[in-house]
């Protein structure tokens, strides 16, 4: 491997058996992207070089989470559960060509980049190990980051190994660590196992970096941001504060959000300026969201582009493929899917819209049906510019709707419509004067005999 000027070590080789799955911890999800994708986006912001990921047996599934989340970065086999150490160690190749080594855990996805970047400042600042740590409103199980009374930081003692003295400290550690040492594998390799779980603690490189004449800093973080993940429980936890931080984020981006607590974002959700939310909206990824757009109560939008002053809902699906332009109407009960909303375009009420493209102007009336599907492929629907359909109207694709054309309510249509031209397909009314009194007259007498 080629000299990097970074090299960031994700831990992702643990099972997560607390969360009671078949998935590996790293790929359970907060926002919609993977706690092993949160943490490799903090690292791709912050920190320049290379990425090794360490994963355990069997884990094609993180090595493929790794490559779709970074691009580039290595993947590095972890074979017994030996400890920290052991698990650092098994990138023993890509830190021989490093540099500086960021040491993350990918059960910790609130980190920000910004805290990142402060650890690097520690070790441009003369630190040579520096250890991220935080002030926990219960310390218990936690390591505790041992300092002097000049700040520099002595040592991490694990919670088991830690004497009734040492455990009154509320200074824990979080396992992230930054390094720069002359020879980070020899320090890595005085490790010993000696300890209560006869593990490899990668926290024991403290000492060892002391004594070698090394200073060691500690970097004080918020605990929020240093949430550890092991269950289902935890996750949830977690997700409340990740959605919490984002509708704040959004909200002083200059977005309304009603009622906040009710909304919830995808990692990658963005939103314009003089946007109003409703309650109960739910953004899955891939969502863009223009200027001066109301989104009404009770909607779910996935991987859609709404432009500029756009309404939306109440009640209303967006499916991934959605392209709404300016000033597009999309009312209650109504799904679009894979379809390109012209600009100024209507579709009010209880209509399914999917694959095809509806022109500017255009009218969607109540009930109106793409009929995408045959059972084996999907097929386009094309309405015009200015095009009208009728309440009730079944269009079965592949079709087109001319520019400006009518299409008559309650009909079926299956053969292309012509610019400006009026389409009806419905049998010909019959009315039967009188019919109705004396059909009431014979079902009353039918029933008085069934008594």
């Amino acid at each position: 491997m080629t000299q990097t000027k970074t090299l960031t070590i994700v831990l992702a080789a643990g099972k997560g058996t607390r969360m009671k799955s078949r998935l590996p911890k790293g790929l359970h999800a907060i926002a919609g992207r993977s706690l092993l994708g949160h943490v490799l986006a903090a690292s791709d912001e912050a920190l320049d070089g290379d990425v090794a990921v360490v994963v355990g047996p069997d884990m094609t599934n993180v090595c493929n989470e790794t490559e779709h989340c970074s691009p580039g970065a290595h993947t590095f086999l972890q074979a017994g559960q030996k400890g920290t150490a052991d698990a650092v160690l098994a990138a023993r190749e890509a830190i021989a060509a490093a540099g500086d080594v960021f040491v993350l855990f990918c059960d910790t996805p609130m980190l920000r980049p910004e805290t990142l970047v402060e650890m690097r400042a520690a070790l441009d600042a003369g630190a040579n190990v520096a250890v991220l740590g935080f002030e926990a409103a219960d310390p218990t199980g936690y390591g505790r980051l041992l300092t002097s009374e000049s700040g520099d930081l002595l040592a991490i003692r694990e919670h088991n190994d830690a004497s009734e003295a040492e455990r009154t400290v509320r200074l824990c550690n979080s396992g992230v660590m930054a390094f720069r040492c002359p020879d980070l594998l020899g320090i890595l390799d005085q490790i010993s196992c000696d300890n209560a779980k006869n593990e490899f603690y990668l926290t024991d490189a403290v000492e060892i970096a002391r004594n070698a004449g090394l200073k060691t800093v500690a970097v004080a973080s918020d605990e929020a941001q240093l949430l550890g993940i092991n269950d289902r429980a935890q996750l949830a936890v977690a997700e409340s504060v990740y959605q919490d931080r984002r509708r704040d984020d959004m909200m002083r981006g200059g977005a309304t959000l009603i009622a906040p607590e009710t909304v919830w974002f995808s990692h990658d959700t963005v939103i314009g300026e003089d946007v109003v939310i409703e309650p109960n909206v739910f953004f899955g990824p891939g969502v863009t969201v223009g200027n001066d757009v109301q989104i009404r109560a009770n909607c779910h939008i996935e991987g859609a582009v709404i432009g500029d002053g756009a309404r939306i809902g109440p009640y209303a699906r967006l499916r991934p493929g959605a392209k709404l332009g300016a000033n597009v109407h999309i009312g209650n009960f109504v799904e679009v899917k894979n379809v390109d909303m012209g600009v100024g375009s209507k579709a009010n009420h209880l209509s399914y819209l999917g694959d095809g493209r509806v022109g500017d102007g255009a009218n969607i009336g109540a009930g109106t049906i793409f009929c995408n599907y045959d059972g084996f492929f999907k097929h386009r629907t094309e309405v015009g510019d200015g095009a009208f359909v009728g309440s009730n109207s079944a269009l079965v694709a592949p079709v087109r709707i001319g520019n400006g054309a009518f299409v008559g309510s309650g009909s079926v249509i299956t053969k292309d419509v012509p610019d400006n031209a009026l389409s009806l397909e419905r049998a010909e009314q019959s009315t039967r004067e009188g019919w109705a009194e004396k059909f009431r007259t014979v079902m009353k007498r039918r029933k008085a005999n069934a008594k």
